[in-house]
């Protein structure tokens, strides 16, 4: 705040003035101990805040620090309630609860309440706890998987009151990097309007093996178009440096997770390894060192065992060849490196139990498990909060208070570095303006759109013409259609059909009801289903629209559809706006789509684009 003291000078009328500065508000006196410690003081280089902190802490304290896990958020933002709580954070102790009694100063949400200002208030109170009632006022760090995207795959949470843009898989099919930082920019700026300030994403993993149900989530096949798409990712997230104003990105799954083998996921103990027949693990690595020259603020290995490729069969995390060899050693990363979720302790669900992901190490206890990844060279545990196991090894012997400092470090640097022991708070009153930006929402809304890729178009089909347009459809919405053409109730009646698919899937048989919502399987239309769309497309010119979430087979479809193209992630009315020509659609394919499921069981794990003729290749895509 400035004042102006005005002084008259004789019957002149000569002014002067004299500007005063008012003092800066001092910091936070965050230990209460009356007196501005180094780690306090913003003036302060970040180096030197954070060994003053560290030398402060203690062992519980550090070993709260290396654990993140998920917790709930409730309807009211209240951090003391447990009203409407809903999701995995319902099974959760409340983030006050694991600040008190295990030290915790990193979290995870899932299921958020459908106003993001109620969240606001939500994180506002928890760093105001952190802040008044902890012994050394150490802000909390917040994260996050994707929200953004238009989709109902298991891995990408509701887009609830974001922005919905369409999946990472389109941003691909565009290759447009300025597109997609101006896309993480928004998801940027609204992760930080309303406390967000970790992102456990970019995924970057190759999805050389079209099986595995995480595709979705990443970019495709091509090694160089994942790492155009991270660089920018990365620049619109965290910008040149990690500030006050970037959210810190946990990029994944090093060091690839696509070439799982038979695409089956190593979330679960069906897993059966992660192959390489093609020996190209080094191109699996192409997408990483392009995030950690753009400066990832954190990496996460994959729950894969890298079968064959270090001297032991044990997952990534487990694997010192893997996280201080490759990644610390000899891609030179000094970064955040945290496991992803549940490596340590069993979670149980109902009747049934979700072993722990200890891959290669099951007969290890909880404690040695713990052990192992730090030796591995970790920092933070995902998805656990067990911090006594930390505690137990350094009072035993095992572990050293000093290694334990190493991880600690790293997470009070990117802490000091996003400005949370400054001001850790944020707007309420100004959650709204950032979430309806129309810009914003046009933006999404293009994504949408233009990413979609023309795969048949016989006869110039496309764009259709409304105008007296008689139009059958399915798995649409009848009312969104009908702004476009007249919607009818049979093929007979028709002059054109327009099928919404997906792509197939098959759920794994398991008692673990996680495990069955992945997108497993083969990846043809088969029985009734298959029987019913061929009928569809004999009787009537029909436009088959189909969401790419892995790389469908679909000789038969795409061979009588009048007209083919794909999605990934768009909503009724973006898929009208393409196909009535109100929009065009520019993608190309992030992956190939093969010929046969013979083609898909004969190609190699690891390596891109080899499917014997596929039906349409790799970067394929027609336009109007």
């Amino acid at each position: 705040m400035n004042t102006y003291i005005f002084t008259l000078v004789g019957a002149t009328a000569l002014f002067t003035f004299t500007q005063i500065t008012a003092p800066a508000a001092p910091p936070p006196d965050l230990n209460r101990n009356g007196r501005t410690d180094v780690y306090e003081d913003p003036a302060q280089p970040t180096d030197r805040r954070v060994e003053d902190l560290l030398a402060q802490m203690n062992l519980e304290e550090k070993a709260g620090m290396l654990f993140i896990n998920g917790t709930g958020v409730s309807e009211d933002g209240d951090i003391n309630s447990r009203a409407g709580i809903e999701g995995p954070g319902a099974m959760m102790p409340l983030a006050r609860e694991n600040m008190d009694e295990r030290h915790m100063t990193h979290f995870n949400v899932w299921t958020l309440p459908a106003d993001p200002a109620v969240f606001a208030r939500w994180y506002n109170g928890v760093q105001r706890y952190a802040r008044e009632e902890t012994r050394l006022g150490i802000p909390v760090t917040v994260a996050s998987d994707p929200r953004h995207h238009f989709s109902e795959n298991i891995f990408s949470l509701t887009a609830t009151g974001f922005t919905q843009f369409c999946e990472t898989l389109g941003f691909a099919a565009l290759d447009d990097p300025r597109l997609t930082e101006r896309f993480a920019d928004v998801v940027r700026r609204q992760y930080l309007a309303m406390g967000l300030r970790e992102a456990l994403h970019p995924q970057v993993d190759l999805a050389t093996e079209p099986r595995w149900p995480r595709i979705n989530g990443a970019f495709g096949e091509d090694a160089e178009l994942t790492a155009r798409m991270v660089r920018a990712y990365l620049r619109g997230m965290q910008g040149d440096s990690l500030d006050a104003q970037s959210v810190a990105c946990m990029t994944k799954h090093f060091p690839g997770g696509g070439p799982q083998k038979l695409g089956l996921d190593p979330h679960f103990e069906f897993q059966q390894g992660q192959i390489y027949p093609g020996n190209n693990f080094d191109y699996h690595l192409i997408p990483f060192r392009a995030a950690i020259e753009e400066g990832t603020a954190a990496i996460m290995p994959y729950y894969g065992v890298p079968t064959d490729q270090t001297d032991e069969n044990v997952a990534m995390a487990y694997n010192k060849a893997i996280i201080t060899t490759l990644l610390r050693e000899e891609m030179g990363y000094d970064g955040v490196v945290c496991t992803d979720w549940g490596l340590v302790t069993d979670t149980p669900l109902g009747p049934t139990v979700w072993p722990a992901r200890a891959w290669g190490v099951e007969e290890l206890s909880e404690a040695d498990r713990v052990l192992k990844i730090l030796e591995a060279g970790c920092d933070q545990f995902g998805g656990e909060n067990r911090p006594e196991l930390v505690v137990q090894l350094v009072n035993e012997g095992r572990m050293s208070e000093e290694r334990i400092d190493t991880s600690v470090r790293r997470l009070l640097r990117q802490k000091f570095q996003l400005g949370l022991f400054d001001d850790p708070f944020v707007d309420e009153e100004a959650v709204a303006t950032v979430f309806t930006d129309s810009a914003d929402l046009a933006l999404g809304r293009y994504s949408q759109q233009a990413s979609m890729t023309l795969l048949k178009n016989e006869e110039g089909r496309l764009p259709l013409s409304g105008e007296g347009l008689r139009v059958y459809v399915e798995n649409m919405d009848s009312a969104v259609v009908a702004e476009y053409a007249t919607v009818v109730t049979s093929p007979e009646v028709a002059d054109v059909a327009i099928l919404r698919l997906k792509t197939p899937w098959v759920p794994v048989e398991t008692d673990n009801f996680f495990a069955r919502g992945f997108h497993h399987g083969d990846l043809d239309f088969k029985g009734e289903e298959k029987a019913h769309i061929l009928d569809v497309l004999r009787a009537v010119p029909t436009v088959v629209d189909l969401y790419l979430d892995r790389p469908a087979v679909i000789p038969e479809i795409a061979a009588e559809a009048a007209a083919l193209i794909a999605n990934y992630g768009a909503s009724d009315r973006a898929v009208c706006e393409v196909l009535f020509g109100r929009a065009a659609p520019r993608g190309k394919l992030p992956f190939e789509l093969p010929a046969s499921m013979e083609a898909v069981e004969a190609q190699l794990t690891d390596v891109p684009y080899d499917s014997e003729a596929p039906l349409y290749p790799f970067g394929f895509g027609l336009s109007y």
